[in-house]
């Protein structure tokens, strides 16, 4: 009986995928459950598990985009797993006899040996006649080669025996560089369903939105200190690291509570602003950027944040991650800083209204109270849709998160380090 595999949905409004890579053959033995092939939608890499065991014949191939719902693939339950004994098809005898066998081996070598032969005697190519004028130009094309600047070494001779005439010297055009003796290959790669999605997605906002960006600088001396001083201890209770998400999620908000419109989002004609605070993180994943969700974060501790990104980061790291995980996000967090990165115009992540890059943190001389004295400073950029967020508000927004980074222990903590951190 042969069971017929259809592409499940991966999510609601997704109605194709591509076939990213089978991970079985045609002919192979699969078990039920086992990964037998990895799928792109528009929004995640899933893998796709066997739903029976069997013997698989494959229907698409990779790089196909098929429709939720269509046969993708045949397994034939009934089949006897060629690993429990059961006669290897590929190692079966020929239906011919052993005698006939012997004599189309023979045929197969006479006929080598006529093609070789055939080849053999097929006229070659003539050979270039190589002399002493090969490749010399003559007295006039060698002025105009040294008015060009070019090398006779480097233009193809027409006349007798390869030399280099006036003509070809006219024609010669120089090149642009001298390639070096590396390899200039060139590789070309389709681009996966999860990739074009997000280059619609990424054009379209610059297209549809009214995007600017504003910027602002944070000194993270506080934040620095809190870490040195409670990171140990916070890990040793939490399984968890003390990092800088948590402060930036807890500052954002904060921020979002003071200017609701940074956490809302146009439809139609309409402005909906939401009364949660759903955080999408940008974490980079094995087939690119992806964005998971911490669902309302305003009600997320310290510890709740930190974990909740541990667990994140780690599926979209081994690809476990799920459309509804990367689904519903009210604003974004993006950190570039540890790419490296100094400064940045985020793009917002369609159709949320506003998106906060964090960058690299550097020490640079600042004045505090008069005095020159070197800080840890991080450059803070906010690209907001300027449709239905004001300056003033995106303005204020980053002057909120700036000023709960810069002293967090009364604005983000209350006061209270180590209730704030549940030690």
């Amino acid at each position: 009986m042969a069971l017929e595999m259809k592409v499940p949905s991966p999510g609601e409004s997704i109605t194709e995928v591509e076939i990213a890579e089978w991970l079985v053959a045609t002919g192979d033995w699969v078990e039920k459950d086992q990964a037998i092939a990895e799928v792109d939608s528009d929004k995640a890499t899933l893998e796709l598990p066997a739903e029976a065991s069997g013997i698989i014949t494959l229907m698409a191939e990779e790089g196909d985009a098929v429709e939720v719902g269509a046969v993708i693939c045949l397994i034939d339950t009934e089949a006897a797993n060629p690993n429990g004994g059961s006669k290897d098809v590929d190692n079966a005898p020929s239906s011919m006899g052993g005698g006939d066998g012997d004599v189309a081996k023979e045929m197969q070598k006479d006929n080598a040996g006529k093609e070789t032969a055939a080849a053999s005697k097929a006229p070659q190519p003539a050979q270039a006649k190589e002399t002493y004028a090969s490749g010399t130009p003559s007295p006039a094309a060698k002025k105009i080669l040294d008015e060009k600047g070019m090398d006779a070494t480097s233009v193809p001779g027409t006349g007798r025996d390869g030399r280099i005439t006036k003509e070809d010297a006219v024609n010669a055009k120089p090149a642009m560089g001298t390639p070096g003796p590396g390899s200039r290959g060139e590789s070309r790669t389709k681009l996966s369903m999860l990739r074009r999605k997000v280059a619609e997605r990424l054009v379209s906002v610059k297209n549809e939105t009214a995007m600017l960006t504003t910027f602002n600088e944070a000194d993270m001396h506080a934040i620095f200190a809190l870490r040195t001083e409670y990171k140990d201890a916070f890990k040793a209770k939490h399984g968890v690291s003390l990092g800088f998400m948590s402060f930036f999620t807890k500052a954002v908000t904060r921020a979002l509570d003071m200017y609701p419109a940074v956490n809302s989002m146009i439809d139609g004609k309409e402005m909906l602003t939401y009364d949660y605070k759903d955080i999408s993180i940008a974490v980079s994943g094995p087939k690119g950027l992806m964005v998971p969700v911490i669902r309302n974060a305003e009600n997320l501790s310290f510890r709740g944040v930190e974990q909740e990104v541990k667990r994140l980061a780690l599926r979209a790291r081994d690809g476990d991650i799920t459309v509804d995980e990367m689904t519903g996000g009210t604003f974004t967090i993006t950190n570039g800083g540890i790419f490296g990165s100094m400064m940045s115009t985020p793009i917002i992540n369609p159709p949320q209204s506003a998106i906060l890059g964090m960058h690299n943190i550097i020490e640079r001389p600042v004045v505090v109270d008069g005095d020159i004295v070197a800080r840890p400073m991080m450059y803070l950029a906010v690209s907001y849709d300027h449709r239905i967020i004001d300056g003033k508000e995106s303005v204020g927004f980053l002057v909120a998160i700036k000023e709960a980074l810069e002293n967090p222990i009364e604005i983000l903590m209350g006061g209270d380090v180590k209730k704030a951190l549940e030690l």
